[in-house]
């Protein structure tokens, strides 16, 4: 008899066994289920190179293939006259925005034309570069060093004075803060930091320097040893010596400017939920170790940086009170424009 109700009870465990494990699979197919079954179109507007953004874009659609993300890429300050002109014209038609200061969303967010989103992912980035109220949250690390010409300059410079010294007349190239938010940003940082001011671009310009629209046309410059010296967002070096290039990446000892390139959805969206999608994959384990296999420093804790460059606690940075870089903006973008138009 005993041995009758044990062979009786464990059937039955088997049973419960078998019925919990399908219960489980049920859940992970639903829950693939769900994850797919999201579809629609989203608008996404950012300031990454071309070929980044298709590639977050493509890893994206692995994950949701019946997402259509329509891109629009230029320039950070070109991206927001659009988003603008088509608030005043009533009819935001951007979805997700990808951009490259915090300086530039706390403008959107002064103007409500952000929606507060807090993504559960963003609890896996630091605190300091998620907005309080959740209107963005930054993607990656990019710090603005020197890029030289190896075959040029056989003597790494280790400071800024690189660019306003003799050797560097008519051989530096920059981005402009007209066209480029990462240059916008790094002019309020320089106009405010010890050692630096208004001097520091004055002795710039009396190098007849060549002021490009992004920079992308600066390591194109210095790569093809058009000019010797570069203001430039590290990863378009590292990338480019991994090609080959004859460039080398200098982080100065002064200190470098860094820019987060946030994420934010518009307060006009009608693909709330895409979009919400869209920023949590960015901003997940797989999104980020996609970041750094493009050549980005991840901003997500626990994902390692690149090859040829460093991360946050490797490096010295030059900062300044992101209200102050904003109200004065466009002030700033002004006197440079004048400084550099004479």
């Amino acid at each position: 008899m005993k041995k009758l109700l044990f062979l009786l009870c464990a059937g039955l465990l088997c049973i419960l066994a078998a019925c919990g494990n399908s219960s489980d699979e049920e859940a992970d197919a639903s829950s693939e289920e769900g994850e797919s079954e999201l579809s629609g179109e989203l608008e996404f507007y950012t300031s990454q190179p071309d070929v980044d953004a298709e590639q977050l874009v493509d890893a994206f659609n692995e994950k949701y293939p019946d997402v259509e993300v329509n891109i629009f890429r230029s320039g950070t300050e070109e991206v927001i006259s659009k988003l603008n002109a088509e608030s005043q014209a009533g009819s935001v038609v951007a979805d997700v925005l990808l951009l490259a200061d915090s300086v530039t969303f706390e403008g959107l967010k002064e103007a409500d034309m952000l929606m507060e989103y807090n993504s559960p992912e963003a609890e896996a980035i630091p605190e300091e570069f998620v907005d309080a109220d959740g209107t963005y949250t930054g993607t990656k690390m990019m710090a603005t060093g020197i890029v030289i010409n190896t075959d040029e300059v056989t003597e790494a410079p280790t400071s800024w004075d690189a660019l306003v010294s003799d050797e560097g007349s008519d051989q530096v190239v920059m981005p402009s803060p007209l066209y480029s938010g990462a240059a916008a940003y790094n002019l309020g940082i320089f106009t405010r930091s010890d050692g630096f001011g208004w001097d520091f671009y004055e002795g710039i310009k009396a190098n007849n320097p060549m002021i490009t629209e992004g920079n992308g046309a600066v390591i194109e410059n210095v790569a093809s040893g058009q000019k010797n010296y570069g203001m430039i967002v590290d990863y378009l070096v590292a990338r480019a010596a991994s090609d080959g290039s004859p460039v080398e990446l200098i982080y100065p000892e002064e200190g470098v400017p860094v820019i987060t390139e946030p994420i934010g959805i518009t307060a006009d969206t009608e693909e709330a939920e895409l979009a919400k999608a869209f920023v949590d994959f960015v901003l997940s384990e797989e999104g980020q170790a996609l970041q750094a296999e493009i050549g980005y420093t991840p901003i997500r804790e626990g994902v390692e940086a690149p090859y040829g460059l460093k991360s946050l606690d490797e490096i010295k940075t030059l900062s300044a009170p992101t209200d102050e870089l904003y109200q004065n903006r466009e002030a700033d973008k002004g006197k440079f424009d004048e400084l550099f138009s004479n």
